[in-house]
C-alpha cells in the first residue's frame, strides 16, 4: 500500500532537484555594489528580506507596520523579510506536528489560498539561513513590483486588513495566486527572483532549490 505513495513522492523530489538546476537568466552576474537583500530559509520556507527604506522603494508605504515598532521588543525595524504561502498553513500550523491531515490533503489535491506573511528584522546577520544577494537598482524595481504585484489592490481608505498568526511581530495579508505542490512558497520566491533578472532554478518547489543559488557565507 506505500509503495505507491513513496515511489510518487520520490519522483516529486527528483523531478524537483532536475527543475531547480535548470537555470533561467543563466548570464546573470552579482554585481559588487547596489540593494543588498537577503534570501532566507529555515530549511522549509524561503522568504525574501529587504531594507525598509532605500531610493527605490519605502516600505512603509506598503506595510505601515514597518514603520512601527516591534511588539516583541520595541525595537525600530531596519528591515522586512517576505513570503508567500498557503493560508491555513502560514495562520495556524508552526510545524509538521501541527498539520492537520485534512489541510494536507487538501492542499495537495485542490491546493490552498495565497497569503503574504511579512516579518520586521533589526539588523538581520548574515548566516546559512539568511544569505546577502546584491541588486542592481533596475532589479531591485523589478523585484519590488514582482512583489506587490501580489497583493490585491489596496482599500480605498484604510490599511489593508492583516491577520494574527503563531508568529509573534509578524503581519498577513490576503495574496493573489493559489498555493498547490507545484507552486510552493518557494517558488514563489524563485519566480520572484527570475522575473527580476536574478539567475535562479527553473522549478523551485523546495527551499535547497531556491538557496543552491545564493552563495552561503559560512562556506569554506
Amino acid at each position: 500500500m506505500l509503495a505507491v505513495p513513496l515511489l510518487l513522492a520520490a519522483l516529486f523530489f527528483l523531478a524537483a532537484w532536475i527543475g531547480s538546476s535548470i537555470p533561467r537568466n543563466a548570464d546573470w552576474t552579482e554585481p559588487e555594489t547596489g540593494i543588498r537583500i537577503m534570501i532566507e530559509t529555515n530549511g522549509i520556507h524561503t522568504g525574501i528580506v529587504m531594507p525598509i527604506v532605500t531610493q527605490e522603494k519605502d516600505w512603509r508605504e506598503t506595510f505601515p507596520s514597518a514603520g512601527m515598532p516591534r511588539d516583541t521588543d520595541g525595537w525600530m525595524p531596519t528591515h522586512v523579510a517576505i513570503g508567500w504561502g498557503e493560508k491555513e498553513v502560514f495562520l495556524n500550523t508552526p510545524t509538521w506536528g501541527d498539520l492537520k491531515v485534512s489541510t494536507a490533503l487538501r492542499i495537495a489535491f485542490m491546493g490552498g489560498d495565497g497569503l503574504m506573511r511579512v516579518g520586521h528584522y533589526v539588523n538581520p546577520r548574515p548566516s546559512e539561513y539568511h544569505r546577502y544577494l546584491t541588486l542592481r537598482p533596475e532589479e531591485y524595481r523589478l523585484l519590488v513590483a514582482e512583489i506587490e504585484a501580489t497583493l490585491p489592490p489596496p482599500p480605498e481608505t484604510g490599511e489593508r486588513f492583516s491577520y494574527e498568526s503563531f508568529e509573534k511581530g509578524a503581519r498577513n495579508y490576503d495574496a493573489l495566486g493559489r498555493y498547490t505542490l507545484g507552486n510552493t512558497c518557494n517558488q514563489w520566491v524563485g519566480d520572484t527572483l527570475a522575473r527580476a533578472g536574478v539567475k535562479m532554478g527553473q522549478w523551485t518547489p523546495l527551499a535547497g532549490g531556491v538557496m543552491k543559488w545564493v552563495d552561503d557565507p559560512t562556506a569554506d
